[in-house]
C-alpha cells in the first residue's frame, strides 16, 4: 500500500494530546501541504493561521468552554465535559483556516485544505482532529481580543480548525461501510 493510502487508512480523530511541541520542520511541511490544496478556479480563497503558542491555544480552549457553558442548549458543553472538558484536547497546535466570505466555493475549498492538513500531519506521524468548534472562542465575549491575538485577517470568516500534535490516546479508524458506495 502506498504512503497516501496508508495515511488515509490509519488516520483517526485524536481527542487527546501530550502537549509536546511540534517541530518547526513539521509545522512548515503541513502548512505547505495546506497551501497546495486545489481550489475552484485556483482562487485560493483562504488564509491559514498556525497557532503554536500553547498558552494561547489553552486560552482559546477556556474561552470556548466558558462560552458554551452560557448557551441555552447544553448539548455541546456536556459532550465536551464527558470527553475531559477541553475543546482543544491539550493540543499544542491549531491550524486555523479562514475563508473569503464572497468566494463562491470557499466552503468546499476550506474543506479540501482541511483534509490536506490532516493527511500531511498523519503522514508525519502526528495525530490530528478536525475541530469545527474552533470558531466558538471567536464568537465569545472575548472574541474580538482573541481575533487580535491570533492575527485574524480582516474581512475573512472562520473556515475550519485542525488540531495537530503528539497523541496521548490511540483509537482505531472508523469502520468503512461499503453499502454507501454504488459502482455504475
Amino acid at each position: 500500500m502506498n504512503d497516501v493510502l496508508k495515511a488515509i487508512e490509519e488516520r483517526f480523530s485524536c481527542r487527546g494530546y501530550t502537549g509536546e511541541p511540534v517541530s518547526e520542520t513539521d509545522l512548515k511541511a503541513i502548512a505547505k501541504a495546506a497551501l497546495q490544496a486545489p481550489s475552484a478556479m485556483n482562487l485560493q480563497p483562504w488564509r491559514l493561521i498556525v497557532v503554536t503558542n500553547k498558552a494561547l491555544v489553552d486560552r482559546l480552549d477556556a474561552a470556548a468552554m466558558a462560552h458554551m457553558k452560557t448557551m441555552p442548549d447544553q448539548t455541546m458543553y456536556n459532550r465536551i465535559m464527558e470527553r475531559g472538558g477541553k475543546v482543544f484536547y491539550n493540543a499544542p497546535v491549531l491550524y486555523l483556516i479562514l475563508k473569503d466570505p464572497v468566494a463562491r466555493w470557499a466552503d468546499v475549498d476550506a474543506g479540501i485544505m482541511t483534509q490536506n492538513i490532516c493527511l500531511a500531519a498523519e503522514s508525519l506521524g502526528l495525530h490530528n482532529v478536525i475541530v469545527a468548534m474552533a470558531n466558538i472562542p471567536f464568537n465569545s465575549p472575548e472574541g474580538d481580543e482573541l481575533k487580535k491575538q491570533v492575527g485574524w485577517i480582516e474581512g475573512f470568516e472562520f473556515g475550519m480548525g485542525v488540531l495537530v500534535g503528539h497523541g496521548s490516546v490511540t483509537k482505531e479508524p472508523h469502520e468503512i461501510d461499503w453499502e454507501k458506495v454504488k459502482f455504475i
